[in-house]
């Protein structure tokens, strides 16, 4: 019995990875987008751009301070726009 539900596992791992296969460029891409924008919402006092949620979000940046350099990159910063940090 063990070994049958073993093998159905398995199976239902290899028709879930066949099924999302052609998605899993497009599912990237969106998780992606969604985190450069919860990056923004999260930065986006320290840019200089007013947020309605800097003071919930303020505690966050010292713990997404280690992939800001990633997305500054990513969104065609060449080099930190914060004054104070300089990561490049």
């Amino acid at each position: 019995m063990g070994r049958l539900k073993r093998w159905y596992r398995h199976a239902s791992h290899l028709g879930a990875e066949y099924y999302n296969a052609p998605y899993r460029a497009a599912i990237a891409r969106a998780q992606r987008d969604e985190e450069d924008l919860f990056m923004l919402l999260v930065f986006a006092e320290t840019l200089g751009i007013p947020n309605p949620a800097g003071w919930y979000t303020l505690e966050l940046q010292p713990l997404l301070l280690d992939r800001f350099h990633d997305w500054h990159r990513r969104m065609g910063l060449p080099h930190s726009p914060l004054d104070q940090f300089r990561c490049c």
